[in-house]
């Protein structure tokens, strides 16, 4: 794992100081809200409905236990007592005091985190694959990669204030689990013909208002080029994009209005000038991060205790069916925390849970912790053996829901209870699915299932490439739910259709009921998912079970 050299130490010392005094001067009086507002937003400080907001970067997703214990001390020092994971990989802390900020940082920075482009116009915190370094399908561990983009893109005097925010995410496995297409530079680490590796380069991905799938403007693109390359485009981008109209800023837009030929023309011809700028010195410093990402000293050791808890404890092998993922070493395997215990807020970790899941990374996990853009916790490298231990130790904090990529595995944002943005609930909408699912009984026999709801049209939480989606609008002054189906996240990428007038706040649960039942009575056999099933049948049948008023009309 990446650790600070000299420089990173003193740059965000520096940062944290300078804030401080920003901080002092906005306490008396010196600066307006306006004024500190964009000072304010380069350090992830947002002024929320009820309290501020500090988004701490967690970079590609990837933590330490200390970190974790520290983000646990920051809960209980300055917040109430928990965090919220988000789906950027990052964490928010949703009641901190404005004087409290800057002790906040120094708290971070004394365990190598920040919160440095966490928001504002600027390229945001570099997520990739959280199960990086671990899975099975796995080309090439993406972590160096994105290591690099961040220290890169980190305070870059170009792209400080771009026509509006900008992401980036990067997998290195045949299966896309970092959402790729949905960011404005997706990269995916792939082998040509010669069996080199590269990146596939993927341009104009986003979600909100607009959403749109990214496109392929480089099949194949060395390794030697890629900040070459990314320099190309967002400079491209800094210049074409549009500052008229912040709803068409994105790079999307960018790229749609243009067209791709247009845009890919004219990042080529900035790439010449760009290649040149590179001497090399990426590529040494890339080989200095790789350093840091040597895979542990993975043990030989027997699996008997794993097999024999499975035989004798249907809890614990109910676990290993849908918590579990295939590890690239043998004995191995890699364990996703879920943090959607049914009812609770998805992605929402208390202080306890945290201190707990840095303990356990240290006794069985080779010290790594992580989090994914579904809001969980993942532990990415345990033996099979410690898996009875780790297990029964998850129970003592409810962090042993056995529902990963289940029904009620959902993402959701913050929603109306915490965001100014929001414009409806999403937070007791999941809530409510979550127990309801399980109230009937379902959830196993409906097998793997992607529901996402956002609080708003800025998308947060993912709706647009939920199997089922969820956008919490108002209506005159009235919560208003709007259902898409067909979304998918991964290298099928497609974005959801939404299906017709959206449902009441004491509707929204009973209607995705009908959506469930349907799709058991419409699959094939049990191995047909729902998004199969969807894709085989149509929307047609899921309309009729949503609007069955209507669906009487036309019969009649």
């Amino acid at each position: 794992m990446y650790k600070y050299n000299d420089f990173d130490e003193a740059f965000v010392r520096s940062r944290v100081a300078q804030f401080r005094a920003q901080v002092q001067r906005r306490l008396d009086g010196s600066l307006t809200e306006e004024e500190f507002r964009p000072l304010r937003l380069m350090n992830g400080l947002y002024l929320q409905l009820h309290a501020y907001m500090l988004r701490v970067a967690i970079p590609y997703g990837t933590l330490r236990p200390d970190q974790m214990r520290q983000l646990a001390h920051i809960a209980d020092r300055w917040d109430k007592g928990y965090g919220h994971f988000t789906t950027r990989q990052n964490i928010q802390f949703n009641w901190p005091r404005l004087v409290d900020v800057p002790d906040i940082l120094d708290a971070l920075a004394d365990v190598q985190l920040h919160a440095i482009q966490t928001s504002g116009n600027t390229i945001r915190n570099v997520t990739a694959d959280h199960f990086a370094g671990a899975a099975a399908d796995e080309i090439e561990d993406p972590r160096p990669t994105a290591e690099l983009i961040r220290q890169w893109s980190t305070d870059h005097p170009e792209f400080q204030f771009l026509p509006r925010k900008f992401k980036i995410a990067v997998s290195g496995a045949r299966h896309d689990r970092a959402v790729t297409r949905a960011h404005d530079i997706g990269l995916r680490i792939v082998r040509n013909d010669a069996g080199e590796t590269g990146y596939e380069v993927i341009v104009g991905g986003g979600l909100g208002r607009t959403p749109m799938g990214g496109k392929v403007i480089r099949p194949f693109l060395s390794k030697a080029d890629l900040l070459p390359y990314l320099e190309a485009i967002v400079s491209t981008y800094n210049l074409m994009g549009r500052r008229d109209n912040k709803y068409k800023a994105r790079i999307k837009i960018t790229v749609f209005e243009n067209g791709l030929d247009a845009f890919r023309d004219a990042v080529e011809q900035r790439f010449v000038e760009t290649r040149r700028a590179f001497t090399g010195a990426d590529q040494d410093l890339l080989r200095r991060i790789e350093s840091h990402f040597a895979p542990p000293a993975f043990r030989n050791a027997p699996e008997d205790p794993y097999h024999e808890a499975r035989e004798r404890d249907p809890v614990f092998r109910a676990w290993t069916d849908t918590n579990l993922t295939a590890h690239r070493a043998p004995g191995y395997a890699i364990v996703t925390v879920s943090l959607k215990a049914h009812g609770s807020t998805p992605g929402d970790a208390t202080s306890a849970q945290m201190r707990l899941l840095a303990d356990l990374a240290e006794r069985y996990g080779h010290g790594e912790l992580r989090v994914s853009h579904e809001q969980n916790i993942v532990l990415p490298h345990v033996h099979k053996s410690d898996l009875p231990a780790l297990h029964a130790a998850l129970k003592t904090e409810g962090l042993h829901t056995a529902n990963v990529g289940l029904a009620s595995d959902i993402i959701a944002c913050p929603g109306m209870d915490y965001c100014a943005l929001a414009t409806a609930r999403s937070i007791p909408v999941a809530q409510g699915i979550a127990t309801r699912v399980r109230e009937i009984g379902l959830e196993e026999e409906l097998g793997p299932l992607k529901i996402k709801i956002s609080g708003c049209i800025n998308a947060c939480g993912h709706h647009h490439v939920g199997h089922i989606g969820i956008l919490g609008l108002d209506r005159a002054g009235v919560e208003n739910y709007q259902i898409t189906l067909g979304g998918d996240h991964t290298e099928t990428f497609a974005i959801g259709e939404r299906v017709g007038p959206g449902f009441a706040y004491d509707e929204i649960v009973p209607a995705i009921e009908r959506l469930l039942r349907t799709y058991l009575e419409l699959r094939e056999d049990p191995s047909e998912t729902f998004i199969e099933a969807y894709r085989r049948v149509g929307p047609a049948p899921f309309k009729a079970a949503l609007y069955p008023d209507e669906a009487n009309r036309h019969a009649a």
